[in-house]
């Protein structure tokens, strides 16, 4: 038997009563059922969304429909001044009219009055210009049977459309139009002087109009009241909201004082249909009514917020302190008493905030005789005796008391390590290092060594600063045997280690060493603690790194944040993982061995060394791996420089990309390309200085040539010395191009100097270097 549809979704909202999708598809369900039926649902939901104004004008709407006229007026009573929203108040004017029709001049008058009623509330929407020209049609509308009337009737219209006029509305230029004609149609003289004299007004209103519309159109005006999530949505609507009070605060209209404040206060109210359950809303909304001197409306804004979140301890706390900064003592005590009343806020920091109150408005003796009480109760916890113990030493300047207090509790919370350091650090005012010592020792010997760790660490710092260095080192050797046994330290860690010098010797954030040697020394740590275990090299990588911030705490470096938080972020890659991309490789083909050919840099420092590190390969692998090579690959690596890190000299790459001859796919074979590699550029034979000195190339490497004195050959022997015949007896041209041009046809790669590749390759000079 499947269930109604109604009766899912309500198990949905029993499950999540602010699940939206579901109070959705229950209130669509609602409108096509009878009004006995469709009661509990409209209340369940309104329980639920008090300020959702669609809800209400559903549940109106369908009371209105059955002419149950009692319970429309029970409704509107209960909605209308805390939903302030265009449909729903037009709908309340609407039951108005239709109930007084037929009054005659007293539903009249009960009209206009509800028309005065929703405009003193609404009228300064966005959205109220409709709301306007209805106003004003009704009152163009009522009988005048007499002049005097028919003069009370215009002046009517006449305020109606002058407010109208000057509000910032959707249909501000309509009403405008309707004035002018208004004004023309009763006398043109009068109306000359009155709309020189709203036409400023109008133009102001038109301006903040257009600009209040650009902070109306970025909010969602369906959206429900629900508890805030964190989602993307929620935080852009209320940063909308925010945007749009900023706005209004502002005054840009220029109004006066009172009206801007009106107008203030009702987008708050119209943000909290909406941000129903945001606190700060709440907060903003009464602080800034206490700050424009509204100290009541301020306050019951404050008891609607508490009404509204009846469990936020931090508004029910800025209630009571507007109540007791006026000096409203006794409501703010009430506030306070309230909130110990109820079992959910009574907690101890309920039970701090209450006797703090005391002190300062009754005295020390209050606060203390309240805390006799709260310290029975089963809530109470360690905080209360250290905000009381601390509030009489600092108050009554008499350690004793504190003392004692601090005993009392050491009964019953010597297993909290965080009281075991507040006491300590009330000891260590009182410069009483015998009961600090005697305190250590007495909570060390009753924690468990897993709950110990931050009393020893902090019973090391006593000692470090305070001690000699015997019982320094005494301590330091019994907290590392006291936490190797709980695990919390490898057993490596018995051990002296530099890390505890560097912990000794340090102060703030004052260290005995650089951040490098912080690093190294934490990595060694964390390798210390997990010498024993298996793991793969990326694994050591990411946990040593990841670790670092950890295992520096341990030690007393964490205070080192820079460190920590560098250290933390750094991902290594998994480099057993890597392989060399090559695009023509071959079955069998291994990779280019690290050579170092005359005038050639070694090509395994240059590109290849890392790769050949992790995989390795023999040199008979050489000449498979050349192959692969286009000859003009091979003629550009053969001149690239030495450098160290990513990325070379640009200018001194381009000069080698000038020097080179870029050969086609015709002119090469693998053997020369091979040849080239290993033995390097073949020299010029051209140099105008006629010097057979040798230079240094631009990676200040030194370019040799072959023993022989030969240079790379083509198929035909013949026509390569007739072209360079050829070539040699023509005069040197001045232009690169055409260098250029003269070398691709001697098909051979030249090797200039460097002061070639700067200065003399631009004016068509050439130099060589031999040997």
């Amino acid at each position: 038997m499947t269930l109604p549809i109604h009766e899912k979704d309500g198990d949905n909202l029993s499950v999540d009563k602010y699940n939206v999708e579901a109070s959705e598809i229950l209130a669509n369900e609602a409108q096509h059922l009878p009004i006995s039926e469709a009661t509990p649902i409209y209340e369940q939901l309104l329980l639920t969304f008090p300020t959702a104004a669609k809800y209400w004008k559903q549940y109106v709407e369908a009371q209105m429909a059955v002419n149950n006229d009692d319970a429309t007026k029970q409704i509107f009573s209960r909605c209308l001044l805390n939903c302030l929203q265009i449909s729903l108040w037009r709908c309340y004017i609407r039951f108005i009219r239709k109930v007084n029709e037929k009054k005659g001049a007293e539903g009249l008058e009960e009209t206009r009055k509800a028309f005065d009623f929703m405009l003193n509330y609404v009228g300064t929407d966005i959205a109220s210009g409709p709301l306007w020209m209805e106003y004003i049609a009704f009152l163009k509308s009522l009988p005048a049977s007499t002049a005097q009337e028919e003069s009370q009737r215009m002046t009517s219209v006449r305020k109606a459309y002058q407010k109208a006029i000057v509000t910032p509305t959707h249909h501000v230029e309509q009403l405008w139009k309707d004035y002018e004609n208004f004004e023309n149609s009763v006398s043109r003289a009068l109306a000359k002087g009155l709309l020189s004299e709203y036409q400023p007004k109008y133009n102001s209103a038109r301006a903040v109009y257009r600009e209040r519309k650009k902070y109306i159109d970025e909010i969602d005006w369906n959206m429900l009241a629900v508890p805030p999530t964190g989602s993307y949505k929620e935080e852009q609507q209320c940063m909308a909201w925010k945007r749009l009070l900023a706005f209004e605060k502002g005054n840009p209209q220029r109004i006066d004082s009172a009206s801007s404040n009106r107008r203030i206060a009702f987008t708050y109210e119209q943000c909290l249909m909406y941000l129903y359950h945001y606190p700060d809303i709440w907060y903003d909304y009464a602080t800034w009514h206490a700050k424009t001197g509204s100290i009541d409306s301020a306050i019951k804004v404050f008891q609607r917020a508490l009404k509204a979140l009846p469990d936020s301890e931090v508004l029910r706390y800025a209630y009571a302190e507007l109540e007791e900064s006026r000096g409203a003592i006794q409501p703010a005590k009430k506030i306070y008493e309230s909130s110990l009343a109820n079992a959910v806020n009574a907690n101890a920091l309920a039970h701090i905030q209450f006797i703090r109150f005391l002190r300062r408005t009754e005295g020390v003796e209050a606060a203390r005789k309240y805390f006799l009480d709260a310290r029975k109760s089963p809530n109470c916890t360690y905080h209360v005796y250290v905000a009381y113990a601390m509030m009489t030493f600092c108050l009554d300047k008499d350690p004793k008391v504190a003392h004692n207090v601090f005993e009392a509790g050491l009964k019953r919370f010597m297993h909290e390590p965080g009281y075991i350091l507040e006491y300590a650090d009330f000891l260590c005012r009182l410069n009483d290092d015998r009961n600090i010592r005697a305190l250590f020792e007495r909570a060390l010997s009753s924690l468990p060594p897993e709950e110990s760790v931050e009393v020893w660490k902090r019973f090391t710092q006593f000692e470090q600063t305070y001690g000699d260095l015997t019982s320094m080192l005494k301590v330091e050797q019994r907290r590392k045997e006291a936490l190797s046994k709980s695990g919390e330290e490898g057993s490596s860690t018995l051990e002296g280690s530099l890390q505890d010098v560097v912990s000794r010797y340090s102060f703030m954030d004052l260290w005995p060493c650089s951040s490098k040697d912080l690093d190294h020394l934490a990595r060694q740590d964390w390798l210390a603690k997990n010498i024993n275990k298996k793991m793969d090299k990326s694994t050591f990588l990411n946990g040593a790194s990841s670790s670092i911030g950890a295992d520096k705490s341990s030690v007393g470096l964490a205070t080192n944040l820079k460190i920590s938080a560098s250290s933390a972020k750094v991902v290594y890659p998994d480099t057993t993982q890597m392989v060399i991309y090559d695009p023509m490789q071959k079955s069998g083909a291994g990779l280019l061995p690290n050579i170092t050919a005359p005038g050639l840099p070694s090509l395994s420092s240059l590109t290849l060394a890392p790769a050949m590190a992790l995989v390795g390969s023999g040199t008979k692998a050489l000449d498979e791996n050349l192959k692969a090579i286009p000859p003009a690959l091979v003629a550009f690596i053969a001149h690239l420089p030495a450098v160290e890190g990513p990325s070379p000299d640009v200018d001194m790459v381009l000069s080698i990309l000038l020097q080179n001859n870029i050969s086609t796919g015709q002119t090469g074979k693998s053997a020369t390309s091979t040849q080239l590699l290993l033995t390097g550029p073949a020299p010029s034979t051209s140099d105008r200085s006629g010097s057979n000195k040798s230079r240094p190339n631009p990676s200040g490497l030194l370019l040799k040539p072959n023993r022989d004195g030969q240079s790379l050959k083509r198929k035909d022997h013949d026509r390569q010395e007739d072209d360079e015949t050829t070539v040699q007896s023509r005069p040197l041209p001045r232009d690169v191009f055409r260098i250029r041009q003269i070398q691709k046809v001697r098909g051979v790669s030249t090797s200039q100097t460097e002061s070639a590749s700067y200065g003399s390759a631009f004016s068509g000079e050439q130099s060589a270097s031999t040997e």
